[in-house]
C-alpha cells in the first residue's frame, strides 16, 4: 500500500530517469490552470510527444465527481487502457482527485503523483488515500489505491505563494508534533522563509511512511495523521458551505489549537504545550473568524468523520509533544469548548 518516493534537488535527474523507462507506455497527465503555467514547462520535456494533457480549473470546489466525470471522459475518448500510465501534476487537490479517477476507471489502473504544493510533497502524495469531496463533507468518497511513485523535485516550491507553502507547512507541524518532537522544537523557532524545506519534506516523509507501513488501511495507528482533522475539516467544510473557502491547511492549523485545548483537557497535554503551539499557528495563520452561533453548524460536520464510530465522534490527540492518541472519545459539549477557546471567547 505504501508508495514509493524519490526526492531530488536537481529536476533532470528525476522527471528523465523515470520517464526514460516509459518507453512504449501511453501516458496521461492531469494538472490544472496554475501548475500547467508553472510547472508543467518543467516535466514536459521528460515526457513522450504523444503523451496527453487534460488541465482542471483549480480549487477544492472542483474535487467532485462532476470532475471526475469529465476526466473519466477524457480517458475513454483517448482509449486509455489498464496499461496506461496517468501522471498527476499538482497540488493535493490534483492528486486526491487523479488518484481517485484511476483506482475506478476500469477498475484500477496505474498512477504516479509529481506534487508541486509543499501540502501534497510533505505528505498528500504518499500512503496511497484518494479522494473526492461530497455535498461539502471532504473526501467523504474515496479508495486506497497507492501511486506507482512519487516523484518529488523541491524546486517547484519556488512557484508557490506565501498562502499554499503556509497550507502545506500544517501538515509539516502535525507530522512534527505526532511523531518527533526534536524535529517540532526546530521548526517553532524558524521563520517561515528560514525553513530548509528538503530537509522538512524528508523528515514529514519518513514519519509518514512508517506510520503508514504499520497501519495501511487506517484501522489504528495510522489515524495519528488525523490530528487536528476532525475539527479542521468541519471547519472547512463549513467555510466551504458558507461560500467564503479557506485551504486546507490553515484550516487544519486551526484545528490543531482547538483539539489540542481538548487534549489539554484530557490531561494528555501540558499547557506550555499548548501555548508554544498556539504562539506558531497563530504568528503564522492568524485566526479564522466565526462567531458563537455558527458552532453547532461547525460541530455538525465532525459527524461525518470517518474515525467516528457508533455516532461517538472520535479524535487523534497530540500529547505529549512527539506523541498521539488515537481513537480518543470527544463529546459535542469538549467540542464547542474548543471552538470558544479558539475564538477567544
Amino acid at each position: 500500500m505504501n508508495t514509493s518516493y524519490q526526492v531530488f534537488p536537481e529536476k533532470e535527474n528525476l522527471f528523465q530517469e523515470f520517464f526514460s523507462a516509459m518507453s512504449g507506455r501511453r501516458i496521461f497527465v492531469l494538472t490544472d490552470r496554475n501548475t500547467k503555467k508553472h510547472c508543467w514547462p518543467q516535466v514536459r520535456e521528460a515526457l513522450p510527444v504523444n503523451t496527453k494533457v487534460l488541465t482542471l480549473p483549480p480549487g477544492e470546489k472542483h474535487k467532485n465527481l462532476a470532475t471526475c466525470e469529465i476526466v473519466w471522459e477524457w480517458l475513454t475518448r483517448h482509449h486509455a487502457d489498464r496499461s496506461a500510465l496517468l501522471v498527476c501534476l499538482g497540488g493535493g487537490v490534483v492528486g486526491d482527485l487523479g488518484g481517485f479517477c484511476a483506482s475506478v476507471y476500469k477498475r484500477g489502473i496505474p498512477f504516479v503523483q509529481i506534487p508541486t504544493s509543499l501540502l501534497a510533497m510533505a505528505d498528500a502524495c504518499l500512503g496511497g488515500k484518494t479522494g473526492v469531496d461530497f455535498h461539502h463533507f471532504k473526501n467523504q468518497l474515496g479508495t486506497f489505491s497507492a501511486a506507482e511513485k512519487a516523484l518529488i523535485w523541491p524546486g517547484f516550491l519556488k512557484t508557490l505563494p506565501q498562502a499554499e507553502l503556509l497550507s502545506g507547512f500544517a501538515e509539516v507541524i502535525k507530522h512534527a508534533l505526532i511523531a518527533d518532537a526534536g524535529a517540532w522544537q526546530i521548526l517553532r523557532k524558524k521563520e517561515l522563509m528560514g525553513q530548509d524545506w528538503e530537509k522538512l519534506i524528508q523528515a514529514s516523509l519518513a514519519a509518514k511512511a512508517r506510520i503508514v507501513e504499520n497501519d495501511p488501511l487506517e484501522s489504528g495507528e495510522r489515524q495519528k495523521l488525523n490530528a487536528g482533522h476532525t475539527l479542521g475539516h468541519a471547519l472547512e467544510s463549513w467555510l466551504l458551505k458558507s461560500g467564503k473557502p479557506l485551504p486546507h491547511g490553515h484550516c487544519v492549523a486551526a484545528g490543531l489549537v482547538m483539539e489540542s485545548r481538548i487534549a489539554l483537557e484530557k490531561g494528555l497535554l501540558q499547557e506550555h504545550e499548548l501555548i508554544e503551539m498556539e504562539e506558531l499557528i497563530f504568528s503564522l495563520y492568524g485566526k479564522i473568524e466565526f462567531r458563537k452561533r455558527d458552532y453547532n453548524a461547525i460541530v455538525r460536520f465532525t459527524l461525518q468523520d470517518k474515525k467516528n464510530q457508533s455516532g461517538i465522534v472520535k479524535m487523534a490527540l497530540i500529547g505529549p509533544a512527539g506523541h498521539c492518541h488515537t481513537g480518543m472519545d470527544v463529546s459535542t459539549e469538549e467540542q464547542i469548548m474548543a471552538l470558544e477557546y479558539y475564538a477567544g471567547v
